[in-house]
């Protein structure tokens, strides 16, 4: 059972997530919340596997809650999806960058928002790599240098290096694999342990860091 928390300061909008979540044999909502210390606070209490988060709520945002949440080694397991009413939404990319695992427009049709939550609980990324440079692209596109996250890039071998700047192009793990003719399987293995090595939670983080290090530019294809 995958176990579901509502951040949201609209009433009717958490009562037709509800009525959704609940009516599937796999998912359950444990909880909702009208801003983000109360949602910091449940999910603290109720550990849930998934949290739908709206950016803009009154008091404490969705930002400084998802950052709450991410930076917390006991909450890790825990996956934020940030919820927002335009999909190129310019608080999108610092979601990501504190470490959401990526976001949905709230007019997403049905189908869409039940195979996120599934996705996003397994640990899966949540969207197309491509969709996530293009928000990416967009935002990081308005940064005038690459920051001091290339020193963090030392750890990585040469190889890893190659697949984190794939990664951060848009590339899937096939894509990545057909590029550097190896098997899947490894492209997965060198992407993992890019991860370990960096210290991310999951690919969306992957891409920012390509991005803010200067592996991956702005307008690369």
């Amino acid at each position: 059972m995958i176990r579901v928390l509502l951040a949201d300061d609209q009433v009717l909008v958490r009562a037709g997530f509800r009525a959704l979540l609940d009516a599937q044999p796999d998912i359950e909502v444990v909880g909702e919340a009208d801003d983000g210390g109360a949602a910091v606070r449940l999910v603290e209490e109720l550990l849930p596997d998934v949290v739908l988060m709206d950016i803009r709520m009154p008091g404490t945002d969705g930002l400084e809650a998802t950052r709450r949440i991410c930076s917390r080694p006991e909450l890790s397991a825990v996956r934020v999806v940030v919820l927002t009413t335009f999909e190129m939404d310019e608080y999108i990319f610092e979601a990501l960058r504190l470490g959401a695992a990526g976001f949905l427009a709230k007019d997403t049709e049905p189908a869409d928002l039940l195979r996120a939550v599934r996705v996003a609980a397994v640990g899966d990324s949540l969207l197309s790599p491509g969709v996530t440079r293009r928000v990416i692209d967009e935002f990081a596109s308005r940064s005038r240098e690459p920051s001091a996250g290339g020193q963090l890039l030392d750890a990585l071998t040469d190889r890893e290096r190659e697949v984190l700047t794939l990664v951060g192009m848009g590339l899937s793990n096939d894509d990545i694999a057909r590029r550097l003719v190896v098997s899947p399987l490894t492209a997965k293995t060198h992407v993992s342990r890019a991860m370990v090595k960096l210290g991310v939670r999951d690919r969306a983080q992957l891409v920012v860091l390509a991005y803010e290090s200067g592996l991956v530019r702005p307008g690369w294809l």
